[in-house]
């Protein structure tokens, strides 16, 4: 068998797994998978790379690149993933979280709630749009900013994302950020894979939960979830 031969009857293989499979999730790992090599390669370059590929694409479709109006568009999708959608990929994006005493001897829950998620599904590449809810107490003494949970949940947010990893992603860099076992993330999100392709259900939204430490228990749980819930606007009307 002649090598493109063989690269045709794998690729065929490969989609009927793939069509098989469906829109199925599967569970690798907790971390993104990423290639060993994977920051060897300047923002520059990929962004020159990408455009060519998207270049491709769009030809393949039948767009007419000459056009005004599509002319720049491989450049300005290119960039739109490494330098803004996808930029949580890369480590040397994550926000750097500053603790501070916490000199009221404040005990009580800390919750931030309705925090704006823009993500990407990684099995469509197509937007996942919703709000995360964080909450903690302050076990070791320390508080952070709040600006930094939102910061946290942007830099997971901006890369593809399965929820379930996203949710678990975020609750754990808490926990390490914070030095504390009791944290709880909830993601309620809408995914445009939904939505406007396959099943196209516009109203139906996707809720993932993650509780340590005191968050385990039920009374410490039920009062986090009031906190987020009250008087809360439909998150359609928000969005």
């Amino acid at each position: 068998m002649k090598p493109n031969e063989m690269l045709l009857n794998t690729l065929a293989k490969s989609v009927e797994e793939i069509e098989l499979l469906g829109d199925d999730h599967i569970g690798t790992s907790l971390e993104t998978p990423m290639k060993p090599d994977a920051f060897k390669v300047s923002d520059e370059e990929k962004i020159e790379k990408i455009a060519a590929y998207f270049e491709q694409i769009m030809d393949t479709l039948g767009l007419d690149l000459t056009d005004d109006s599509l002319s720049g568009t491989p450049y300005r999708v290119a960039k739109m993933y490494v330098k803004e959608v996808f930029s949580g990929l890369n480590p040397k994006n994550k926000p750097d979280a500053k603790l501070f005493q916490n000199k009221y001897d404040y005990d009580g829950m800390i919750a931030v709630r309705d925090i704006e998620l823009h993500s990407y599904c990684e099995h469509h590449f197509v937007p996942i749009l919703g709000r995360v809810h964080v909450a903690y107490y302050a076990s070791n003494g320390q508080v952070v900013g709040l600006s930094k949970l939102n910061r946290i949940v942007r830099y997971f947010g901006k890369r593809p994302q399965v929820q379930e990893r996203l949710t678990k992603q975020i609750a754990n860099e808490l926990k390490e950020m914070l030095n504390t076992p009791d944290v709880a993330v909830i993601v309620d999100a809408y995914h445009l894979c939904v939505s406007t392709r396959g099943v196209k259900d516009t109203k139906s939204s996707t809720v993932t939960g993650v509780y340590y430490g005191k968050f385990k228990k039920d009374s410490v749980k039920d009062e986090f979830l009031k906190h987020i819930s009250s008087g809360k606007n439909d998150m359609l009307d928000s969005i």
